[in-house]
């Protein structure tokens, strides 16, 4: 058709361009001469692409067939294996009622064999007796995972395994085994078994990794009395040593290895924790600055006191001796002013930082008041946005609260303690000048009145 339009359009041309130019006869018997050779040529350009598409719709029908015999044969290959298939459950029916009859009382020992290997390859993979002697799990997973009846070299695999575990449950060795240290590295350390309870080392406790088939640390210790009592059973040579074991293989330890210490509960209380620990610290080396100035002012005192004629100013009653004599001449009403101005003027010398120690004292426990409730409000500000279902996450805020009320009253009750004592060894110190002072004005008053 594209041809057939090819050579309308040349026609309409060749007119167009006849009209325009000439209109003679020579050009438009060669106009016709063209055309019919143009419409034979289209004829024949048809023809071939009818025979085109005969011939593919011919090889269409040949897959077509094919497709069909195809499909035929595997219709037939299905019935046969249906038959094959419900032949083969006939078969294996008789098969099993066979296999029954043949195995007899055997039956029953074979899923008592099987049972008691898959119990026991649960109980040796999770035994610390595995760290010892590895490789037991192996023929028990067989067994517990046999199709046919146990052989008699697996029974008395079965039966080793089982006796292995019972006697050295009641064993206490030492074997030299690979330890996985926490930062990935081995290393060749001699370990003390005890029974099926526990591992320990000279660093104490170890944990058998049933996943991994690995001795390793504990990722943390437990108390320090429990880890103390492990260490020193393990560097025992001869003798007895007490230690902590754990029945429960395992979960008892690892519920005292989440405890927290007091370092954990010490943190707990976040920043109004260390300003009472700070608070404490700079209270306490008040105390001890007061401790020892005043016990070595109480001593030169002392001293003082054996030799009151001869006054020494590198303490308070030599200062006030000195007073005395310098204005011993006076009457006695302007020596008792001098006396008083000199007790008076060594006063703050002996009260100095007694005040800061009690007010540290009061300020503690108002702290950890402080941080109580701001730990309420972060308990409840957790409640409104999580609610109440999980227990674990108000624990931190909570634990905020009574850390810092605790730590309040451990900081206040020293602190109260050494101001006690302070202040009494300063009273000691100011009644022994007024003591002095007294006496001195009333041995004048006697002289004068004699």
């Amino acid at each position: 058709m594209k041809n057939i339009f090819n050579v309308i359009l040349l026609v309409a041309a060749t007119m167009t361009t006849g009209m325009s130019v000439s209109a003679s006869a020579n050009q438009l018997d060669d106009l016709l001469k063209q055309v019919k050779n143009d419409r034979i040529s289209v004829a024949h350009i048809d023809k071939k692409r009818e025979a085109e598409f005969k011939s593919a719709r011919a090889d269409k029908q040949a897959l077509l067939n094919k497709a069909k015999r195809a499909l035929a044969k595997q219709h037939s290959r299905n019935d046969r294996l249906t038959r094959e298939y419900s032949a083969n459950e006939i078969t294996l029916s008789q098969k099993a009622v066979e296999l029954d009859a043949a195995t007899g009382t055997l039956g029953e020992m074979f899923g008592v064999s099987r049972g008691a290997a898959a119990s026991a390859s649960g109980t040796i993979a999770t035994s610390i007796v595995s760290a010892e002697h590895p490789g037991r799990g192996e023929v028990l997973n067989r067994i517990a995972n046999a199709k046919e009846i146990p052989s008699l070299s697996d029974l008395e695999e079965l039966w080793f395994a089982l006796q292995t575990e019972m006697t050295e449950s009641g064993k206490v060795s030492r074997f030299t085994t690979e330890v996985t240290n926490l930062d990935g590295t081995k290393s060749s350390e001699t370990v003390a078994r005890i029974g099926t309870f526990n591992l320990v080392s000279d660093n104490g406790y170890l944990n058998y990794n049933v996943g991994l088939g690995q001795v390793q640390p504990l990722a943390k210790q437990p108390a320090g009395y429990i880890e103390s009592t492990a260490v020193d059973y393990f560097n025992t040579t001869s003798g007895y040593a007490p230690l902590y074991v754990d029945p429960s293989r395992g979960a008892i330890l690892a519920l005292e290895t989440r405890k927290k210490n007091l370092i954990e509960f010490y943190h707990e209380g976040g920043d109004v924790g260390y300003v009472i620990t700070v608070l404490f610290f700079i209270g306490m080396l008040i105390a001890l600055e007061r401790m020892i100035v005043l016990s070595a002012m109480a001593s030169k005192m002392k001293a003082q006191e054996k030799n009151m004629s001869q006054p020494n100013e590198n303490n308070p009653l030599g200062r006030l001796l000195k007073v005395y004599y310098d204005n011993k001449a006076t009457d006695v009403e302007t020596l008792e002013l001098k006396l008083d101005e000199a007790v008076m003027r060594e006063t703050p010398q002996i009260d100095r930082g007694i005040s800061l120690i009690k007010m540290f004292a009061a300020m503690a426990p108002l702290l950890g008041l402080l941080g109580t409730v701001i730990g309420m409000i972060l308990t409840f500000q957790t409640i409104t946005l999580f609610g109440t279902g999980d227990p674990k996450i108000m624990a931190g805020n909570i634990s905020l609260a009574l850390v810092t009320t605790a730590l309040g009253l451990i900081a206040a009750l020293p602190l109260i303690l050494v101001h006690s004592m302070i202040m009494s060894k300063a009273k000691a110190i100011l009644n022994k000048l007024d003591e002095q002072s007294i006496g001195l004005i009333a041995a004048i008053a006697e002289k004068e009145s004699v």
